[in-house]
């Protein structure tokens, strides 16, 4: 099991780039923007991976470079792989717009006249109080 992205390896507690990892990489993201399916760009450059696996190399943007890892990848190259697998996504029907829910508006002022304490029991002393309410009452004070 690996710890270290494919395409690294560790030298004296730091990450460096594996060339022949890299390259592999490099030329699976090629192929995939050149138009082969996720999985023959995969195993066209001999990389043995599951769907998950290969969806989650060309999208990790530590591929780009960052405090640890230096960068196999340029910018350009990634966005351009992002935008090929939307635009796939899309064509497929496999993106979908969250729907917007609107909120409901919930009252939250009423009318109720004076409470009075009429019954021991505190749960029909509630009871009681509830059934005194009378209407809600908009944000202007009007019924």
């Amino acid at each position: 099991m690996r710890h270290i992205l494919y395409g690294y390896k560790i030298e004296n507690g730091i990450a460096v780039i594996d060339e022949e990892e890299a390259a592999m990489v490099r030329k699976f993201f090629d192929y995939y923007i050149s138009g082969l399916a996720l999985m023959s760009a995969a195993k066209k450059v001999r990389l043995n991976l599951y769907h998950g696996s290969a969806r989650r190399i060309l999208r990790n943007e530590k591929y780009l470079g960052d405090d640890y890892y230096p960068a196999i990848i340029d910018r350009e190259t990634f966005d351009k792989a992002e935008e090929v697998r939307m635009s796939r996504a899309k064509a497929l029907g496999r993106v979908r717009e969250l729907e917007t829910k609107t909120e409901a508006e919930f009252p939250t002022r009423f009318a109720i006249p004076a409470v009075k304490q009429i019954y021991d029991d505190p749960f029909e002393q509630a009871a009681y109080a509830y059934s005194l309410i009378e209407s809600e009452v908009g944000t202007d004070g009007a019924k």
